[in-house]
């Protein structure tokens, strides 16, 4: 009898490492039918969730413990609730990756195009695609889209253009993803209304922000009735001499474009250095990124026009 307990205990610790070896591969997740396939009954996992060892999380899934919950956990019932071929997509897979100072407003999954889902959670926002590939999932940290990939979608499926442009481009900024990278998967998307919007983004960030950035201005100052400036116009200080990207002569007003490396370590110091010098030898110096031109032109384009109109520009006055 003894020797017939000890076996039975024996039996059930073997289950229950078993069971807690599955949960760490998933976020401390497993689902119902995988506790009953290591060897678990209905009865036992009641008996774990009333005794609060366990917690249940959506319909399918238990937690094995019953502190808060991670958002690797989150993730990972997300992908167990919605059915085998689902995995996070999207924003959320960018933040998966590494994605620093931004929340997803939901878990964002994907799955086959006509796959059966299994249970839609709150919070949980599950599309299906035909752009569905295998080769695009990518396991750990939790089954998700490839970085490039999860990028190109996160822009297209955007609540704005704003935020479109902003995850792109803090994906690129953060090193999760290169442009190049990102644009491969992008040529495989032959229709969509943000296709356009997607590939300026791209150029931007690939480094061609500088010739795209002047036109920008250019043709921004021409629409407001403003003069036109100097373009790579040489500047001569006692620190040493600069080309700007703009500068109106007459008025002493400098526009620089910053393209997205001008966020990056190696280029703040040379950029905050140069800007400096051009100032306290009486310039005004504005600075456009390439995004603000994206995003709220107007307000930039502004504060030009105060610029120019606090050292003597009227309109009607050329350059």
């Amino acid at each position: 009898m003894e020797e017939a307990r000890r076996g039975t205990r024996e039996r059930r610790l073997a289950v229950a490492r078993s069971a807690a070896e599955k949960a760490a591969e998933q976020g401390h997740v497993v689902t119902r039918e995988q506790l009953h396939a290591l060897g678990l009954t209905a009865a036992h996992i009641g008996a774990n969730l009333d005794a609060r060892r366990w917690q249940s999380l959506g319909v399918h899934c238990v937690v094995l413990h019953t502190g808060p919950l991670s958002d690797l956990t989150r993730l990972w019932a997300a992908v167990l609730e919605a059915g085998p071929r689902a995995y996070v997509d999207g924003e959320s897979s960018l933040v998966a990756a590494g994605l620093q100072h931004y929340t997803p407003h939901a878990i964002r999954l994907s799955v086959p195009r006509g796959a059966r889902v299994r249970h839609r959670g709150t919070g949980i926002d599950i599309r299906q695609t035909r752009r569905w590939d295998p080769q695009d999932v990518v396991l750990t940290p939790v089954p998700r889209s490839r970085t490039p990939v999860a990028a190109v979608r996160a822009c297209l499926w955007a609540r704005s253009d704003r935020q479109a442009q902003l995850l792109v481009t803090m994906t690129v900024q953060q090193g999760l993803a290169r442009v190049e990278e990102i644009a491969e998967a992008a040529m495989l998307v032959k229709r969509d209304r943000r296709r356009t919007l997607l590939g300026t983004v791209l150029v931007d960030l690939s480094g061609g922000a500088g010739s795209l950035g002047e036109l920008d201005v250019l043709r921004g100052c021409r629409e407001r009735g403003l003069p036109e400036p100097g373009q790579q116009a040489l500047r001569r200080t006692p620190g040493g001499s600069y080309y700007l990207d703009f500068r109106w002569r007459r008025w002493r007003t400098v526009v620089e474009v910053d393209g997205i490396h001008h966020a990056w370590a190696q280029h703040l110091v040379a950029d905050a250095l140069r800007h400096n010098t051009v100032a306290l030898d009486g310039d005004t110096v504005l600075r456009l990124p390439v995004l603000g031109l994206r995003l709220c032109p107007d307000a930039f384009f502004q504060q030009i026009e105060d610029a120019l109109r606090r050292a003597g520009w009227a309109p009607g006055l050329a350059a």
